[in-house]
This record gives structure tokens, C-alpha cells and sequence, in this order.
């Protein structure tokens, strides 16, 4: 099952992005078999981070929770909100999004 995981960012958690950048994705990289699509949220202007949304494929919605809640970024209070939505794909086209020079 697609489980979505929106995360807003707390407007003093620069510090706490970057302490926990490298955590974050050996995280990442450590589930990459269930992890689908991540990113982040940004600001119109392109580079402020606002937050993330990761994608993930488990098993239950109790795995999800269970993901989120020892994400390093989460476990060190960087986010406001934090919202965990089973979703159904829909449409999939990845080659519509290629990843572009400045990392979007």
C-alpha cells in the first residue's frame, strides 16, 4: 500500500535541517526499498525548504506511522505538522519530472 507522508517544517528548523541532513538520508537510503518518492517542499522562490513529502510502499498503515515516527528529521522536532495518507497511484509518469541541474 502507497502511504504519503506530509511533513511542514517549524519556522526555527533550519539548524535542526542541517544537523540532521546526513541522518536523514542514510535513513533514506537505509529503506530505499520501500521508499517510492521523496523531496522537498519548497518556497516559490525555489530554494527555501518549507517541509518534505515522501511516498512509501508498506505493508499497513502501522508501518507508515512507524517510518515516519524514526525519520531523523522528525525525531529531532523539525516538523509543525506531520500528516500520514494512505493513497491509491493513480497515474505514473516519472519521465514527466526528470530531475533537473538545480536538484528539483
Amino acid at each position: 500500500m502507497l502511504y504519503i507522508i506530509y511533513q511542514i517544517d517549524r519556522t526555527d528548523g533550519a539548524a535542526i535541517r542541517a544537523e540532521q541532513r546526513l541522518a536523514h538520508f542514510e535513513y533514506l537510503d537505509q529503506h530505499r526499498d520501500i521508499l517510492v518518492l521523496g523531496g522537498a517542499l519548497l518556497a516559490e522562490d525555489g530554494t527555501t525548504r518549507e517541509g518534505s513529502v515522501l511516498v512509501i510502499n508498506v505493508r499497513s498503515r502501522d508501518e507508515a506511522e512507524r517510518f515516519s515516527a524514526n525519520e531523523p528529521f522528525r525525531k529531532a522536532g523539525l516538523f509543525q505538522r506531520v500528516e500520514v495518507r494512505r493513497m491509491r497511484r493513480g497515474q505514473w509518469n516519472p519521465a514527466a519530472a526528470p530531475k533537473t541541474e538545480e536538484g528539483d
